[in-house]
């Protein structure tokens, strides 16, 4: 069941300078920040909102790979993704916040954000995500991955854990418990992950900033 909200809150969070400068000091010193139950309740809250109005079969099973080369393949990734409408009217809170974060990270650390997607994810009981990169260096316009969860009362022997890999040596790094509201940014090119099986359905919203790939009037991200 998707999991419903009765304190939406629709009132526009204001500007956290904090949480961006804390973001932006993780990206620069390490390339990968983790913040625990961070996300501005507002903001969650209209995620959650915006969760409860999506009906299960507009999930659809996630591809791998870009544009026209994309294809299924199960005994990589078994979630299920909606992709965000930012016309929706309980869209607005996530799409303004992530908005402030890009013009702030690209005043801060000058990274060139141009754009952003972002979609819902659903991990049924099993579902995984073995371990992969977001964008292969050099191929890819996908600069930063951003990853928040909407799972109230997670408990540690649930699983479902974000596991990061070191960009060198593929040594682990860490795992990320999917908490409500924690948020996970990193460098895109740079960490590799997995999404570990869970023993309760687990939702996300995952997101990427990106730089402008529009060429040969080609428009850019293709889907």
């Amino acid at each position: 069941m998707i999991p419903e909200n009765s304190d939406f809150n629709a009132a526009a969070p204001p500007e956290d300078d904090g949480l961006f400068e804390r973001i932006a000091c993780g990206l620069e010193d390490r390339g990968h920040v983790i913040l625990p139950a961070a996300l501005p309740e507002p903001i969650a809250a209209a995620l959650l909102q915006y969760l409860s109005q999506q009906e299960q079969d507009r999930f659809h099973r996630a591809r791998i790979g870009r544009g026209i080369e994309q294809t299924r393949n199960q005994f990589v990734r078994r979630d299920k993704i909606v992709w965000m409408d930012p016309a929706h009217p309980q869209a607005d809170a996530w799409f303004n916040w992530t908005d402030r974060l890009q013009r702030y990270l690209n005043r801060r650390l000058f990274l060139g954000l141009f754009s952003f997607e972002s979609h819902f994810a659903h991990y049924r009981p099993g579902d995984f995500y073995r371990k992969h990169l977001d964008a292969f260096r050099g191929e890819s316009n996908r600069v930063l991955s951003l990853v928040t969860y909407l799972n109230r009362g997670w408990e540690p022997d649930q699983g479902g854990e974000l596991v990061i890999y070191a960009p060198d040596d593929g040594a682990e790094i860490t795992r990320v418990m999917p908490t409500f509201g924690t948020l996970v940014i990193f460098l895109s090119e740079e960490f590799p992950h997995e999404v570990l099986a869970a023993e309760r359905d687990r939702y996300s919203v995952a997101g990427w900033f990106r730089v402008n790939g529009s060429i040969n009037r080609q428009i850019d991200p293709p889907r």
